[in-house]
């Protein structure tokens, strides 16, 4: 089965609690937007380590590429 953003919506959004999550890509390159109380505290590479645990082993079977902006709720409201 081909990768798409919205699979990759739903792995996320079953592993993270997200109040945000904006997913798009073109089947091999995809970018997404996380927000979550979760990423509070974080640095933005402990952000990323916490989306990257949560995609587990899609992330070298199925997702070749995923750039991420992480934020938290605040961070996301302005």
């Amino acid at each position: 089965m081909a990768t798409t953003p919205e699979l990759i919506h739903s792995y996320i959004s079953n592993g993270l609690d997200c109040t945000h999550l904006e997913v798009d890509g073109d089947g091999q390159h995809f970018t997404a937007v996380i927000v979550s109380s979760a990423f509070a505290g974080k640095r933005p590479i402990q952000r990323h380590q916490l989306v990257y645990a949560v995609l587990g082993d899609r992330m070298r079977e199925e997702i070749h590429a995923l750039s991420m902006k992480t934020l938290t709720p605040e961070e996301y409201r302005g």
